[in-house]
């Protein structure tokens, strides 16, 4: 009878064991499941920021803007905090919204377009500044309702309403704002701006901006000194990044 007994209990305890590997087997299938098939590979800038990128079409993009105070070969980026100065400044420069480093956490830095242009390159190695054709074939990619699949979704990080977004592509767009040109700084939960690295002219070049309430990409011309978003392609895009499927 004891004997028995401490087989039924062997019996009990191994099954349990079995299920326990079973639910385990599943769950890290589902779980494997789940994970972003278009995801690109991690890049680390020299500040040590890691950023997340998303295969888009033909494309390879960061889906988080840059937060580097350095270019790519070390050299510091000026952080102009002062509103005089900025509004006059026409040499590389870039600034946290309000001023305040926890922004930059969250939507990256901003930065004027002297900054995007300079030589020492303010992407990491192996990454760039869009240009303006570049940004064309991103939203030419997505087709209609394109800034939608860029924004990410919700109320956290674009204000109500926050219409179109669905972020199929995964970009995860938020609604950094900006610094303009006479310094002030507004616009965090409205527009997202983005550089690109396409002068329209000696004091203005050309930017995509997205809205709280449209899910349109803009393209417009804005002057230099302005502070925007950068977001960076990859500059070498392997052969798998083709993915079929549209957004």
């Amino acid at each position: 009878m004891k004997r028995t007994k401490t087989i039924w209990i062997y019996s009990l305890g191994l099954l349990g064991l079995l299920l326990v590997l079973q639910y385990g087997c599943k769950k890290d299938s589902s779980s494997g499941s789940q994970q972003n098939p278009n995801a690109g590979p991690d890049v680390t800038d020299v500040d040590g920021n890691v950023y997340h990128s998303v295969i888009i079409g033909t494309q390879v993009w960061m889906a988080e803007n840059l937060k580097t105070t350095k270019y790519r070969n070390s050299n510091a980026i000026p952080n102009v905090t002062d509103s005089a100065q900025w509004a006059v400044d026409t040499t590389a420069a870039y600034c946290n919204n309000y001023n305040n480093s926890d922004t930059a956490k969250i939507y990256g830095r901003l930065y004027n377009w002297y900054a995007v242009a300079n030589v020492n390159n303010i992407a990491p190695t192996g990454w760039h500044v869009p240009s303006d054709s570049e940004w064309t074939v991103l939203t030419t990619y997505l087709g209609t309702s394109a800034g939608g699949k860029l924004k990410a979704t919700g109320t956290t990080y674009w204000n109500s309403p926050n219409y179109g977004a669905t972020n199929s592509s995964g970009f995860g767009a938020l609604a950094g704002g900006d610094r303009s040109y006479v310094s002030a700084f507004h616009n965090i939960g409205i527009y997202g701006f983005w550089w690109s690295s396409t002068a329209a002219d000696a004091q203005n070049a050309v930017d995509r901006i997205i809205s709280n309430t449209s899910d349109i990409v803009y393209s417009i011309n804005y002057p230099k000194t302005r502070s925007f978003l950068v977001s960076s392609p990859l500059t070498a895009v392997p052969e798998k990044s083709k993915p079929e499927n549209r957004p």
